[in-house]
């Protein structure tokens, strides 16, 4: 049967009100429209970048998904229908949008974390019932391997991407990574990760959580057999430069390795939406606290008074200062339906080199706190 198809071009040029004539890219999706058909709204490929040295591409911004199923950090301690079917909504939301690239790991909502169901599983399912939607839907998954000490060897990484495909319900994903130096057995770790390349498990490997050293050790390792270091995921936002400080950053760019910058709008405390008055609830609240809060409120006021001569939003342009960095692909973590459109307006426009200056210079007369010190193992 014939089939009609009609394609927009990817980029539209739009000049917003307030944006002082400057005019910026903005990437939509391209749609195929066939007859009697439904069909995948497809991402437009100017969207994506390559992931490292590898072969993989995904678009310039991520999503995090490690408050699906979670109720030990996030979530106020509790996992609902309601909050399920917000998680739905973030997702259909983000692909809607033009993300299309998904961030989870093993322990995110497991019961060794005390969750109320694997994150894995719901994200399999998610883009399980989107393909029964859209049959030729595309979705880009990366996971974790959780370095416990009782794992040993390189069969553990195999055993453990294995369960993790049977809960997502894949043959094999976009990107595995492992989720944290182990206190010991690192190069079997790394070879595990050969192996998941080698036998058609995975595109692409990464690592997070890993200081220059250990980054630098484990591309020579991967280098030996022919397989690139795609990537290396770490806490990274505009009041948290440690990667900048450590060496992490310049490493990553000098080898060719995409950093993921996780946290990238500190946990929600770049939004605007908590003050010294309003403090963010559960854990989040012991580390950005009353005290921090009111340190922020300049940096605060600067990024929403930038956004506003954008039609942006503050959360917007925190996510923009990052990309802005280069080499960086930030996974805000969304909850929710607007959270995700929110994220996916972070793209297809730039701040100036003097705004980035600017808020980098306002950043660093604030003391960072830190969000996750799994980075300093």
């Amino acid at each position: 049967m014939a089939m009609a198809a009609h394609f927009t071009f990817p980029f539209n040029y739009v000049v917003s009100e307030g944006s002082r004539g400057r005019g910026r890219f903005v990437p939509k999706l391209v749609r195929a429209v066939a007859s009697g058909d439904s069909v995948a709204p497809a991402i437009s490929e100017e969207s994506k970048v390559k992931l490292g040295g590898s072969d993989l591409k995904v678009t310039k911004l991520g999503i995090g998904v490690w408050s699906w199923g979670d109720n030990s950090y996030w979530n106020d301690f509790q996992w609902d229908d309601r909050k399920l079917k917000a998680a739905k909504g973030a997702f259909d939301a983000s692909v809607d949008n033009g993300i299309d690239f998904f961030d989870t790991a093993e322990v995110y909502g497991s019961k060794f974390s005390l969750g109320a169901i694997s994150s894995e599983t719901l994200l399999g399912r998610f883009i399980r019932e989107r393909k029964e939607r859209y049959p030729g839907a595309e979705i880009s998954v990366a996971t974790k391997y959780a370095a416990l000490p009782w794992r040993l060897g390189r069969e553990s990484v195999i055993t453990a991407l294995k369960d993790s495909l049977d809960r997502l319900g894949l043959s094999s994903v976009d990107l595995y990574q492992l989720h944290w130096p182990g206190l010991w057995g690192n190069e079997g770790y790394l070879d595990g990760l050969g192996d998941a390349v080698e036998q058609g498990l995975v595109k692409a490997v990464g690592v997070s959580n890993y200081s220059e050293k250990r980054l630098r050790d484990a591309y020579e390792r991967l280098k030996k057999r022919g397989i690139p270091l795609a990537s290396n995921q770490v806490n990274y936002s505009l009041i948290y430069r440690a990667p900048e400080q450590t060496g992490v950053k310049a490493a990553c760019d000098e080898l060719g390795v995409t950093l993921i910058a996780y946290s990238p709008i500190a946990q929600g405390a770049l939004t605007g939406k908590y003050t010294p008055e309003n403090p963010p609830s559960g854990p989040r609240g012991r580390i950005y606290t009353r005290e921090f809060l009111t340190k922020l409120q300049p940096l605060l006021t600067r990024i929403k008074q930038i956004g506003e001569s954008y039609s942006k939003t503050p959360t917007q342009v925190a996510l923009n200062w990052l990309v802005a960095q280069g080499n960086v692909i930030p996974i805000p973590g969304a909850k929710n339906a607007e959270q995700a459109k929110e994220f996916a307006g972070a793209i297809g426009w730039s701040l100036t080199e003097n705004e980035v200056a600017e808020l980098r210079s306002l950043a660093s007369e604030i003391k960072p706190v830190v969000g996750f010190p799994v980075e300093y193992l």
